[in-house]
C-alpha cells in the first residue's frame, strides 16, 4: 500500500492539464482563520455571534488538526469539526477547509520516525513542531493520502465549504533525507541521460570530481559545485510541485464543481515552482505579513499581488495577514495604528485580491505563537481591532461588488529568475548580513528585485512580476534584476525584445553564466553584447563610493554605489554615469544603448535606493510610459484596475501619519465610500492612513 501511494504520487505529475476555469466571486470575502480547538473553553456560539455582528463572511479551518481527526492510527473522529461547520453554515459564514498534512500526529512520528526530516550537515527534525516531515517519504504519503480521502469522503458535500486548501505554506523544508536524495539522482538521470553529459555540463573534471557510476553519485552534504547546487534547488522546487499536485488531484476527485482548490503560499517566491504547483489549483492564495506603525509602506502587499496575480493570470486570495502583532516571542510587538488595518485591506484589493483573511480570530493562550495575535486579544473581548474589522466589513458589504474581480493591465514587468537568485547566493558578491531577525541577506532579492519593484511602486508605476516563460511582448518596459543564470535562448529573447521596440533596465552580472551555472567562454555579457552595446573583462568588489558629479542629482549623501563594479568598455552604449574613483573612474557605472527600435539601460554596480529611483524614472521617460497616477508620489500611492462591471477603479492611499492633499488626476467619477462626485484635478483630503476609492463614470 505504501509503495502504491508513492507510485501514484510520482505518476500524477506526468498528467498534463490545460488549466481550470478562473474562480469568480460575487463579492469580497473578508474573514479569519478560526481554531475553536485552541480555545480555553467552548465558546463557538459566542464567536459566531461576534463574527456575524462584525459582518465576517468566511473562515478557514482544519489545516493543522490531523491529530484531532485521527488521534490514534486508523481511528477517525469528525464530530468536533462537523459541529463547527454546521454552525458556520447556519450563520451564513463560508468555510475553506484545509488538508491537515503539514502537522503530523504523535503516533505517526513515534511509529515511523523515518518520516521526520533530515537536514544538510547532519541535523534532523523532531516531534514538537509542524512541518517536520519529508514530503517525499512513501510512508508519510501513504498516511497523508488516507487522511485526505477520509476527510473528503466525509466533507465534500457539506454546504458550508466553498473551497479546499491543500497542505499549508509548503516548501521542501530543506529536505536531505535518503528518499529525497534517491529522487534527485533519478531526476538528474532523466534530465541529462548520461554521465558523460553530466560530467561535461557540470564541469566535474575540476578537482577531479567526475562521476563514473550512478551508484557513486555524491549526496548534497559536501557538494561545492555550483551546477550541482543549482540543480538541487530546481529539484526541491519540483518536490513541492509534485506533492501539492498530488494532493490537489486527490481533492479534485471528491470536490463539488463549484468548490475551488488552493494553497496558502508564502511570498518567499524563490522556493517554489508556482506555475507547476498551481496547475491543478483553481485560484492562488498567499500569506502576506508586513511591518506596521511607521514602517508600513504597502510595498509588501503590492509585491505579493504583482507576483501572484500572474501565476493563474487571475485574481488571488489573502489567506493570512496581520491582525494585531506578530512574532514567535514577545519581541517586535508593533500593533497597527488606527486606520492601518482598514487601509491594508483596501491595499490588498487594489492589487487584485478577492479575499482578505487574518491569521487569526483569537490570540492563542499557549504554544509557539502566543504573541502572534489575532483579531481578538487573549481576553477574547471586543477591542480596537475588532471595531476596525467591523467597520471595514460593513464598508465591503456596501461597495464590495464594485471592488471584486479587479483586472489590471500594466505596461511594466519585472523579470524574476529563481535560478539567478540561487546562482548568486552560491557565489555571493557582498558580505552584508540581514537586518531582519528572521531572514538572512540575499543580494538578488534585497539589493535588486525588491528595490526595483519599490522604486516603481513609490512613483505609482504599477508592474507585474513575471517569469522567464512569460510573454514579454505585451509590455513597454522590462526590468531585469541580475540575470546571472540564463540560457542563450532567453538572452536572445531579451535582445529581440529590445530590437523590436522594448525598453529594458538590466542589472549587473546578467548573461554571465549559462543555464547550468557555467560561466560563458566569451566576452561578457555574452549574447546580450549587441543589445547592451558594451563588453567587459574585469570586475571588482568595491567599498561604498559615489558617481562622478552626481549625474542624477540625488544629493551627495544619496549618490552612493557599493559592493560590485563591472569595468564596462562601451561600443555603441552611451555612458550615463562614471565611478568617482581614482583608479576605476574611467569606466562607466551605468550605460544606455539604443538597439533597433528599443533601448537598454544597464546598471553595473549596486545603487542606493535614491539612485535606483532616479534610474527607473529616466527609463520610464525614455520608454514613453505615462499615466496620470505618476503625478502623485509616495506617501500617496495609487493602484488602479477595471472591476467586474467594466468600470475603472482608482485606490488612492495615504501611507503617512499626516493629512494629505492629493490632486485627483483621472476622469470624473464617484467616491465609493462617501458617494461623493469627484472631478478631474479636484483636491482630495486623505486622512492619515486613509484611502479614497473612486470609480470612473
Amino acid at each position: 500500500m505504501i509503495r502504491k501511494a508513492f507510485i501514484f504520487f510520482i505518476l500524477v505529475i506526468s498528467f498534463c492539464l490545460n488549466g481550470y476555469s478562473q474562480v469568480k466571486f460575487d463579492n469580497v470575502l473578508y474573514g479569519v482563520a478560526y481554531y475553536h480547538e485552541y480555545m480555553p473553553s467552548d465558546r463557538l456560539e459566542t464567536d459566531i455571534k461576534m463574527m456575524k455582528d462584525a459582518n465576517i463572511n468566511v473562515v478557514r479551518v482544519g489545516e493543522s488538526t490531523w491529530s484531532l481527526f485521527e488521534p490514534q492510527e486508523g481511528k477517525f473522529e469528525f464530530e468536533w469539526m462537523d459541529r463547527i461547520l454546521d454552525k458556520m453554515h447556519q450563520a451564513g459564514i463560508k468555510v475553506i477547509l484545509g488538508t491537515p498534512t503539514y502537522s503530523i500526529p504523535a503516533w505517526l512520528a513515534h511509529k515511523h520516525p523515518e518520516v521526520l526530516l533530515k537536514y544538510p550537515g547532519g541535523g534532523q527534525a523532531y516531534y514538537g513542531i509542524r512541518q517536520n516531515m519529508d514530503i517525499t517519504n512513501p510512508t508519510f504519503l501513504f498516511y497523508s493520502e488516507r487522511i485526505i480521502r477520509k476527510m473528503m469522503q466525509h466533507y465534500a458535500k457539506h454546504p458550508a465549504i466553498i473551497g479546499y486548501q491543500v497542505d499549508n505554506e509548503t516548501t521542501s523544508r530543506n529536505v536531505n533525507n535518503y528518499d529525497a536524495f534517491v529522487g534527485f539522482v533519478n531526476y538528474v538521470k532523466n534530465k541529462f541521460k548520461s554521465l558523460d553529459t553530466l560530467n561535461k555540463v557540470w564541469g566535474l573534471n575540476y578537482w577531479g570530481m567526475n562521476i563514473n557510476s550512478w551508484e557513486e553519485f555524491p549526496t548534497r552534504d559536501g557538494a561545492t559545485n555550483p551546477s550541482y547546487l543549482l540543480e538541487w534547488e530546481r529539484y526541491k522546487r519540483q518536490i513541492v510541485a509534485n506533492f501539492l499536485t498530488w494532493q490537489s488531484q486527490i481533492v479534485r476527485e471528491y470536490k463539488r464543481p463549484e468548490q475551488f482548490v488552493t494553497q496558502c503560499f508564502m511570498p518567499a517566491i524563490q522556493d517554489i515552482d508556482h506555475p507547476a504547483t498551481a496547475k491543478y489549483m483553481d485560484v492562488m492564495a498567499v500569506n502576506v505579513y508586513h511591518p506596521q506603525e511607521n514602517d508600513l509602506t504597502g510595498v509588501e502587499i503590492a509585491f505579493a499581488g504583482d507576483y501572484f496575480r500572474g501565476i493563474k493570470k487571475s485574481n488571488y486570495l489573502i489567506t493570512e495577514t496581520n491582525a494585531q502583532t506578530t512574532s514567535w516571542s514577545s519581541q517586535f510587538q508593533k500593533p497597527p495604528y488606527d486606520g492601518q488595518l482598514r487601509m491594508n485591506v483596501f491595499a490588498h484589493l487594489a492589487s487584485g485580491a478577492n479575499m482578505v483573511e487574518y491569521w487569526h480570530w483569537h490570540s492563542i493562550h499557549n504554544g509557539q505563537e502566543t504573541y502572534w495575535k489575532g483579531v481578538l486579544s487573549h481576553d477574547l473581548q471586543p477591542n480596537r481591532t475588532y471595531k476596525e474589522v467591523s467597520q471595514t466589513a460593513k464598508e465591503l458589504k456596501e461597495i464590495g461588488t464594485h471592488l471584486v474581480n479587479l483586472k489590471k493591465t500594466n505596461k511594466v514587468a519585472i523579470l524574476f529568475s529563481q535560478d539567478s537568485y540561487y546562482g548568486i547566493e552560491f557565489m555571493k558578491y557582498s558580505n552584508q548580513t540581514g537586518s531582519h531577525p528572521w531572514f538572512s541577506f540575499n543580494g538578488y532579492m534585497d539589493q535588486w528585485l525588491k528595490p526595483m519593484h519599490e522604486a516603481l511602486y513609490k512613483q505609482n508605476i504599477e508592474s507585474d512580476i513575471i517569469l522567464d516563460k512569460d510573454d514579454f511582448s505585451k509590455y513597454s518596459m522590462l526590468v531585469i534584476p541580475p540575470l546571472y543564470i540564463a540560457s542563450d535562448s532567453l538572452l536572445e529573447r531579451i535582445s529581440d525584445y529590445v530590437k523590436n521596440g522594448g525598453h529594458v533596465v538590466m542589472a549587473m552580472k546578467s548573461g554571465f553564466a549559462n543555464e547550468n551555472s557555467a560561466v560563458r567562454a566569451q566576452l561578457a555579457p555574452g549574447p546580450l553584447r549587441k543589445a547592451c552595446g558594451f563588453y567587459y573583462q574585469e570586475f571588482a568588489n568595491i567599498d561604498e563610493t559615489g558617481l562622478k558629479d552626481d549625474p542624477f542629482k540625488v544629493g551627495t549623501d544619496k549618490n552612493k554605489v557599493k559592493d560590485w563594479a563591472e569595468f564596462i568598455i562601451p561600443e555603441t552604449a552611451k555612458p550615463l554615469a562614471y565611478y568617482n574613483d581614482k583608479h576605476w573612474g574611467k569606466y562607466p557605472a551605468i550605460t544606455n544603448n539604443n538597439y533597433g527600435k528599443g533601448s537598454l539601460t544597464y546598471i553595473g554596480t549596486v545603487l542606493s535606493k535614491e539612485l535606483m529611483s532616479a534610474v527607473m524614472q529616466n527609463a520610464v521617460m525614455q520608454a514613453g510610459i505615462s499615466s496620470p497616477a505618476q503625478k502623485l508620489t509616495y506617501p500617496i500611492i495609487v493602484r488602479s484596475g477595471v472591476n467586474g462591471q467594466g468600470k475603472t477603479v482608482h485606490y488612492i492611499l495615504n501611507y503617512s501619519d499626516d493629512m494629505k492633499t492629493a490632486e485627483y488626476p483621472f476622469k470624473d467619477g464617484t467616491e465609493l465610500l462617501g458617494k461623493k462626485q469627484v472631478k478631474i484635478n479636484e483636491q482630495l483630503q486623505i486622512e492619515p492612513w486613509g484611502v479614497k476609492i473612486v470609480e470612473e463614470k
